[in-house]
């Protein structure tokens, strides 16, 4: 876009249709679109056209521009105002076909989706709300490992962008502070002895403040402007978070699982800690033994009983 090499430069509208070969009157149409885009631009008669600051939005030229990764964000992004869900769209796209790497963003998710159908807090324009399509030539068995490659990757991408500590609470969140700031769902659709596709869900709180988290998550919840008091630009954290992924993605493809593991359980550091599970409604308290190749934790009791849960809520962490 030349507004943008120029920005802060005003353009006569006889250059820019020279240089898009394109009416005055097109141009017009253009700047039009752009404004209602979210880009703020200035005319004026004697002057043209003045670029004064980029949209906010998710756009996909925005996010493509200057995007570091080969496959992942660089096919279709289909990006939604507003939506039900990243997930749903993603899933539908997928079934029909669409290429790994394929993204669907939004502004907007009227109903995000968390796991166990929770709802994920969706203001517009404040966090990240998105859905990755992968096909990885797995087995059905491995699909929970995209799951904690995710995590990594959401969490280096944050690491990447701030001085914050951030870690991973088993299986799918990211905290700050004890708090938490992304959360992911994968959903898998599988054929008998391989993976069809995988979608990789995850929801990052960017700019949202204290007062705009609804009553059921305030103090529960946290996001980079809480955690910095810094108001971070979406497009900069949804291309750290693909590019982090797409390297995990081709770790996992190239070097096995075992790299991915190791990262997880060092951003994670429960081994060794004594925690509470919750596996709807059934509690286990006890030490973390491990977290295996295929996401399962082992939790030794008390009475030296060995637990291998799958899946669960830690409601208590005393690491």
């Amino acid at each position: 876009m030349y507004l943008k090499e120029e920005q802060g430069k005003w353009l006569s509208g006889e250059m820019l249709s020279n240089k898009l070969a394109v009416s005055r009157a097109a141009v017009w149409k253009h700047i039009r679109k752009l404004k209602e885009e979210g880009y703020i631009i200035e005319s004026s008669p004697r002057k043209g056209y003045l670029l004064s600051k980029v949209t906010d939005l998710l756009l996909p030229d925005e996010i493509r521009e200057g995007l570091d990764t080969g496959v992942f964000g660089k096919k279709d992004i289909f990006h939604f105002r507003e939506t039900d869900s990243t997930n749903i769209r993603a899933k539908d796209l997928a079934a029909g076909g669409a290429p790994e790497g394929t993204l669907v963003i939004a502004e907007k998710q009227t109903r995000g989706k968390g796991r166990r159908n929770r709802i994920w807090f969706s203001p517009e324009g404040e966090g990240i709300y998105t859905s990755l399509i992968l096909r990885p030539a797995i087995p059905p068995g491995e699909a929970p490992r995209i799951t904690l490659m995710v995590a990594v990757a959401a969490a280096e991408a944050l690491l990447s962008l701030t001085q914050l500590k951030v870690r991973i609470k088993w299986p799918n969140d990211i905290l700050v502070n004890g708090k938490k700031m992304a959360g992911i769902l994968s959903e898998v659709s599988t054929g008998m002895e391989k993976v069809d596709y995988i979608i990789a869900g995850i929801g990052i709180n960017v700019n949202t403040r204290e007062e705009h988290f609804s009553e059921d998550i305030k103090g529960k919840a946290t996001s980079l402007f809480i955690e910095t008091g810094e108001t971070f630009s979406r497009v900069d954290v949804i291309q750290a978070y693909l590019k982090w992924c797409e390297n995990y993605y081709e770790m996992l493809r190239k070097s096995g699982f075992e790299p991915v593991i190791r990262r997880w359980k060092e951003l994670a550091d429960i081994i060794g800690q004594r925690i509470m599970v919750d596996v709807m409604g059934k509690m286990y308290f006890g030490q973390v033994q491990d977290v295996g190749m295929d996401g399962v934790l082992t939790l030794k009791d008390d009475q030296g009983r060995f637990h291998r849960i799958s899946s669960g809520d830690v409601l208590l962490d005393q690491s």
